[in-house]
């Protein structure tokens, strides 16, 4: 994974929106991040942990996580994250979560989505599960890519276990995990020599003897076969010759019977074809022109209709055209005085106008002298209100000179603060020690129940009990075999073998006592001294236990008194950092009464400013006040200059009316007369002009209609015309078709022959009927010479059958037996395959049980983890040694725990627990190192990176000029490395890096250096 923008708002420190181009940083190969402590340093890699797994290293779900996320300085909180994935392809990961504006501490949760750049566009996937895209889950992210603080050394301090579960998940060594697919192919194996077996039990009767006496059975049935075959081809062919002369002659008499029936039906079938031929001929003839004399009534029909309408409408038309003839006329006179009368209306609109614009010269001349009134008044309020200001402003600036500074008292209360939470500490941690020294003393009491030196007296007691138990074993072992001789002494007899040397002599038979009670005291004194030591080991057992926890308690006590150091010699160094001179640090009280009276005095300020601003604002609103009324009498002047001017213009515009007549007059009189004018004028105009519209409308459409009566007219003419010529045609054809009366051809035309129906059905019977005389000629010509014996027929057709069924029953036993070596031949076949597969399960069955004893508790699985474990440490070693100049090496125990070599002290091996802080951050940036470039060297990735939030504090100068050369050198194997520090000396060693700064205002600020 590889960083390529972060944007994050909102976030802890990050009050403003700030965005990291990781470009720079990692084409530079070793970029860091600088800050003071609590500046907003390690939000960087929060940030992007959570945007893309959702998960912190600070908070989780329980601690009120959206929250406690959030800048108290927000309401919305947003971080967006661009990284290239193994794949090297571009995605974006967005987070973000909102404050509910009623209820302060109530932050919803956040929203996700995750996206993919294609195509230089930004297409949003269906999931949010960053493990699929990055090929890591969130606990191998921490250890191979962005390493928390306080985690560093995670990694080198896990248990075999967990170790050996994360190489599985991050080499996905599942992988060599056959164990269940072992045992399945074991299953199926087992499942298929099951069901072999099964098969093979239905296959004991098939055997190559038996196969050739059915093969002998054949040959015999099949000779019977042959003669059987010959003596039905004789008998048959006499026979058939019989069976075609009978057929012969009963096809000839049901021909007769046929043809006699036929030979009724000729006349009728003669009849109809004459009919037909007459019907299909003046149909030809007469149905066009029947069809052309209905189609012209029709039309003619139509026609006279329309010409009766459009008649009617040329009438009413008419009528119309010749009213609004009359209203013209009427009107004209009107029409023709219309211009004078607007004359007159204009004059009367201009007088309207000059009596209107009087009465408004006066108002405006009342509200002018009302504003001068409001100007002098407003001007006093101004004045009142600018010395009220200069009076505050005068106080104001008596009490700063009595104020302490703000940031003054901000550093002295923190001091002040911090320092009770060092007391308070102090005091936790010795109640801790207390509590801690209680618990060892309550071990110690419990240890005392045992004696001063119980380990050797434990070991000495189970040496004991071994030895006799030992005993008892061999006393066990002699009597059994004493046992068992007695057995075969009492089986000897002399000329009878020994059946142990096989001699037929026995001169000298021991005789043995009854040994039974003495094995079962022997048996039951093992059974006892068995007891005695499980009873020990669990009585040691529980010593063991007490010493672990007085050992876990002795290392926290130390712990614990190494803190309270700590934290006195925080608290000595945070007294030495008071540096004011106007304070005491024992005065705490002293210093919150001055500062509350600070307080009180800057909120007298506070509120003697507010007091100013709200002045101020009335003094601008009275300002305001006085321009815009200053402004509205300047308007009222221009006004009332507009209007004189126009009364002037207006009366000069008169044309037909004297002003002197109207002066004395009301606006209302003068409106009225005005009002009737207007309407009068409007009214004679829209109707001169309404009725010029219609005229225009209706001459055309008047001479359109008539035009369509001529041409409806001319229509009908025409029509009458072809209706009497088609009556001549059709009084011509009835001549040359020799009838006098039309009804003559209806009658015939009615009937409705369907020509091509009744033609067919009169040549098929033409067919059938000459064809049958044809067929009777030539069987009569054919049979007159034979005669048929149905006696004959009978016996023959007896011999027949039975020499039939006869070939048929030995035809059948062939082809069973045919059948039945066909199948034994299949089965004897598929019982060799079964028997050649059933050696090939049996063998492959050995083979599974060897591979599921490899297999077995996941031993492959660990087998491999701990070759991939010993390959990180080799690579790990490369750097570790350059570090430690040669001193210390890493190394995998039996239990492929790590130790240390040192090679100081003769090479031997030590736990890593031994090693100082500056020698854990070595080794554990060495195996980071080795783990990242082992999982991005497997996921094929071009490049690999990691940050780094810890650790450099704890080198000594050559130590941390060493470390930094390689991770220098890294940029060579095109290795990115991110650095996290509060130390300012490191700058100079980092050639490009960010400075984070947190302001009081804007929070965490983003600079690059």
């Amino acid at each position: 994974m590889i960083p390529v923008q972060l944007t994050i708002e909102g976030l802890y420190s990050y009050q403003e929106r700030q965005t990291i181009d990781f470009k720079n940083l990692t084409d530079a190969g070793l970029f860091g991040i600088f800050g003071s402590v609590g500046s907003g340093k390690s939000s960087v890699l929060e940030a992007i942990s959570f945007a893309l797994y959702g998960e912190t290293e600070r908070l989780n779900m329980r601690d009120k996580r959206a929250y406690n996320m959030m800048n108290l300085k927000s309401n919305t909180s947003y971080i967006e994250f661009d990284f290239l994935n193994f794949e090297n392809k571009l995605f974006r990961a967005t987070r973000d979560f909102r404050r509910n504006s009623k209820k302060f501490d109530d932050v919803k949760p956040s929203s996700v989505t995750f996206y993919q750049r294609i195509d230089d566009k930004w297409i949003p996937l269906e999931h949010s599960n960053a493990e699929q895209i990055i090929g890591l889950n969130y606990a191998n992210f921490k250890r191979t890519i962005i390493i928390p603080q306080g985690q560093f050394k995670e990694f080198l301090e896990l248990g075999a276990t967990e170790r050996t579960t994360m190489m599985k998940e991050i080499f996905n060594l599942q992988r060599f995990d056959l164990q269940n697919n072992v045992a399945s192919l074991n299953v199926r194996n087992r499942s298929e020599l099951d069901q072999l077996e099964g098969q093979l039990k239905g296959f004991e009767e098939i055997n190559e003897e038996q196969i050739s006496v059915q093969k002998e059975n054949l040959k015999t049935e099949q000779q019977k076969l042959s003669e059987a075959k010959e003596n039905f081809q004789k008998i048959s062919n006499n026979f058939l010759q019989l069976k075609n002369l009978k057929a012969d002659f009963e096809s000839l008499t049901q021909k007769k019977k046929t043809f006699g029936k036929l030979s009724e039906q000729k006349s009728e079938i003669d009849l109809l074809e004459i009919k037909t031929d007459l019907y299909d001929r003046l149909s030809r003839i007469f149905t066009p022109l029947l069809v052309e004399k209905d189609k012209l009534s029709k039309e003619l029909s139509t026609k006279q209709s329309d010409a009766e309408k459009q008649n009617t409408i040329v009438k009413e038309t008419e009528a119309q055209f010749h009213s609004i003839k009359e209203q013209l006329t009427a009107i004209q006179p009107q029409f023709d005085a219309l211009e004078q009368s607007k004359i007159q209306e204009n004059d009367l609109n201009l007088i309207l106008q000059i009596l209107t614009h009087s009465e408004e010269i006066k108002k405006l001349q009342e509200r002018t002298q009302k504003g001068s009134n409001e100007v002098k008044e407003v001007e006093e309020k101004r004045k009142k209100i600018q010395h009220t200001i200069d009076q505050l402003s005068k106080e104001t600036e008596l009490l700063k000179l009595k104020k302490l500074d703000s940031t003054l008292l901000l550093q002295v209360g923190n001091w002040f603060i911090q320092y009770k939470n060092i007391k308070k500490s102090q005091e936790d941690q010795c109640e801790k020690i207390k509590k801690q020294e209680l618990q060892i003393q309550q071990i110690s009491e419990e240890l005392k129940a045992f004696p001063e030196n119980f380990q050797e007296d434990f070991k000495t007691k189970k040496v004991n009990l071994e030895l006799q138990k030992k005993e008892f074993n061999q006393k066990l072992d002699h009597l059994k075999i004493q046992q068992e001789l007695s057995k075969f002494s009492v089986e000897l007899h002399h000329g009878e073998a020994c059946p142990l040397c096989g001699s037929l002599e026995h001169p000298n038979i021991i005789e043995f006592h009854d040994v039974n009670n003495e094995l079962k005291e022997i048996q039951e004194n093992i059974q006892r001294v068995d007891q005695e030591l499980v009873n020990l080991q669990k009585q040691e057992a529980d010593v063991d236990k007490i010493l672990e926890r007085k050992k876990i308690f002795e290392n926290q006590l130390k712990s614990e008194q190494e803190t309270i150091t700590e934290i006195q010699n925080t608290l000595q160094n945070h007294i030495q950092q008071f540096i004011w001179t106007e304070f005491n640090p024992e005065r705490e009280a002293e210093f919150e009464a001055k500062r509350n009276f600070s307080l009180e005095t800057e909120k007298h300020i506070e509120q003697l400013n507010q007091t100013i601003s709200k002045e101020r604002e009335n003094l601008a609103r009275e300002i305001e006040n006085l321009e815009k009324y200053k402004k509205a009498l300047e308007t009222f002047k221009i006004q009332e200059a507009k209007k004189e001017e126009q009364i002037n213009s207006n009366r000069s515009n008169l044309k037909i009316l004297n002003w002197e007549n109207y002066s004395d007059k009301t606006t209302e009189e003068i409106e009225n007369i005005y009002q009737k004018l207007l309407k009068s004028n409007t009214e004679t105009e829209k109707n001169y002009q309404e009725l010029v519209q219609k005229e225009k409308q209706i001459s055309p459409k008047l001479a359109e209609e008539k035009a369509i009566l001529t041409q409806l007219e001319k229509q009908i003419s025409e029509l009458k015309l072809e209706i009497s010529s088609n009556l001549e045609l059709i009084n011509t054809s009835l001549i040359q078709n020799n009838f006098n009366d039309f009804i003559e051809i209806e009658t015939i035309l009615l009937q409705k022959i369907n020509i091509e129906e009744t033609r067919n059905r009169i040549q098929k019977f033409k067919i059938d009927f000459e064809t049958l005389k044809n067929g009777i000629h030539e069987l009569e010509v054919k049979l007159k010479d034979f005669s048929f014996d149905h006696e004959l027929f009978a016996a023959k057709e007896n011999e027949f059958n039975e020499a039939e069924n006869q070939l048929k029953q030995i035809n059948d036993l062939v082809v069973k037996l045919s059948s039945e070596i066909e199948r034994l031949e299949k089965e004897y076949r598929k019982k060799e395959d079964l028997l050649k597969e059933l050696s090939t399960l049996q063998k492959r069955s050995e083979n599974l049980k060897v591979m599921t004893n490899l297999f077995k508790a996941a031993g492959f699985v660990q087998y491999v983890s701990s070759i991939y474990l010993r390959q990180l440490c080799d690579h790990a070693n490369i750097r570790f040694h350059r570090m430690t100049r040669n001193q210390l090496s890493l190394q995998l125990n039996e239990n492929n725990d790590f130790e240390i070599i040192d090679y100081m002290n003769e090479g031997r091996s030590r736990s890593v627990k031994t090693l100082s802080g500056g020698q854990s951050f070595q080794v554990s940036l060495s195996l980071a190192l080795a783990l990242a470039e082992s999982v991005q060297a497997n996921a094929q990735s071009d490049k690999n990176f990691f940050f780094i939030d810890e650790g450099f504090g704890t080198q000594d100068l050559e130590s941390v000029n060493i470390v930094f050369e390689t991770l220098h050198a890294l940029q060579k194997e095109n290795r990115i490395v991110g650095i996290i520090s509060h130390v300012e000396e490191l700058k100079e060693k980092i050639p490009v890096a960010l400075e984070i700064v947190k302001d009081e205002e804007r929070g965490s600020i983003i600079t690059i250096i």
